[in-house]
């Protein structure tokens, strides 16, 4: 278990909403690799799974009967941060796992006051001034758990799968962020679209990053995630793929997004 003592200087971490309402885009992945890629790099990071399939966890290896505590527990207020915080199987990188429990969180919370701020008053705790960056792994819907996600982040980081279907929802959610930051969240902002299952030999990929970049511009990292088995093999050993193997394609691209982002907050830092 991590300790809670505060480092000696007092730091605000990035926390960055990785989310995207259609399943199958690479979210989990993407959440699991950019936080271990950002730990290679010798950044603090915490990752917090917000989904009840829990998968984050369980690619981070954390066995689904080695969870005392869960977001679940967080969100309800019935735990702190500090004491929900695991060590994950990468070093410089810990953990708040997921439970089945979270699937019945949304019919909890609708009666209380101030549900979408939940997440948001667990990082009072000031533990989190332990991290660099904290990345939230939302669940693939626009429900109640994203929403207080979204309230919590700086920023929302959107995996887009290189097909056509992927395009169609990626409106709906750009206007759910215009929404959520228009009511709960007024520093919220794009941090930006990551193309991932990028298939250099399919002309549809071309075409999608094509219109992608045409729509939204420098929006969009550079980087690109490729298709590449290595990536989908890694989860069922419950390990990174950086771990599983640091030379494939997909554990580099990983490595130059987690680059790329923080070229890109420094640029922002020092506008």
């Amino acid at each position: 278990m991590l300790s809670t003592e505060l480092s000696a200087v007092t730091r605000k971490p990035e926390i960055i909403a990785v989310a995207n309402q259609k399943g199958g885009v690479g979210k989990t992945t993407t959440a699991i690799n950019l936080a271990t890629a950002l730990a290679a790099i010798k950044k603090d990071v915490l990752i917090i799974d917000m989904d009840p399939q829990g998968n984050a966890s369980t690619g981070l290896g954390r066995d689904r009967n080695d969870r005392t505590h869960s977001s679940y527990e967080v969100i309800m207020g019935e735990v702190s941060l500090a004491e929900a915080i695991v060590d994950s199987i990468v070093p410089g990188l810990h953990l708040i796992p997921s439970t089945i429990d979270l699937t019945g969180a949304e019919l909890e919370l609708v009666d209380q006051d101030q549900r979408t701020f939940r997440l948001r008053r667990a990082f009072r705790d000031p533990v989190l001034e332990n991290y660099d960056y904290v990345l939230i792994d939302c669940p693939p819907s626009l429900n109640l758990l994203t929403l207080n996600t979204l309230a919590a982040a700086h920023s929302v980081i959107v995996p887009l799968q290189c097909e056509f279907f992927a395009l169609e929802g990626l409106s709906l959610l750009l206007q759910t962020i215009e929404t959520v930051k228009a009511n709960f969240n007024p520093s919220l902002e794009i941090g930006g679209i990551i193309l991932t299952m990028f298939d250099k030999r399919n002309n549809l990929s071309e075409q999608v990053a094509l219109d992608v970049r045409n729509f939204l511009g420098d929006k969009v990292f550079d980087t690109v995630i490729p298709r590449n088995v290595r990536i989908s093999e890694a989860p069922s050993h419950g390990i990174p793929v950086l771990l599983y193997d640091l030379n494939c394609t997909g554990s580099q691209a990983y490595l130059q997004l987690a680059s790329e982002l923080l070229r890109r907050r420094k640029k922002v830092k020092a506008a």
